[in-house]
């Protein structure tokens, strides 16, 4: 699940601050220090939802910016499965939601 989150968090914060004709950002970079792996594998060991939570709502709203908000037929559809996240009361809730956004996010970049 680690891979995963850091997954997500890492195509939020490509749409939101990577530009063409510049450097990728990658899992690597500074930008990624509070979504690694590592981070997100303490929250996930931890059993932490609200943190993973918080952390992915974060990201989001990067995201939802940079897609120009909610009022935007991708803005809708990222709410909406972000609303998916969001509800999942334990970690076995967290997988299906979190697979549907990567793969969203994914086919926005």
């Amino acid at each position: 699940m680690e891979l995963l989150l850091e997954t997500v968090a890492l195509f939020c914060l490509k749409l939101a601050y990577e530009t063409e004709g510049e450097s990728p950002i990658l899992r690597d970079d500074p930008i990624m220090s509070d979504y690694e792996r590592e981070v997100f594998g303490l929250l996930v060991r931890r059993e932490d939802i609200e943190g993973i939570q918080f952390r992915v709502a974060h990201c989001l709203g990067l995201a939802m910016e940079a897609i120009g908000g909610i009022d935007t037929v991708l803005g809708r559809e990222l709410r909406r499965l972000a609303a998916d996240v969001s509800a999942a009361q334990t970690m076995g809730q967290l997988d299906s939601p979190l697979i549907a956004l990567k793969d969203y996010l994914k086919d926005i970049q």
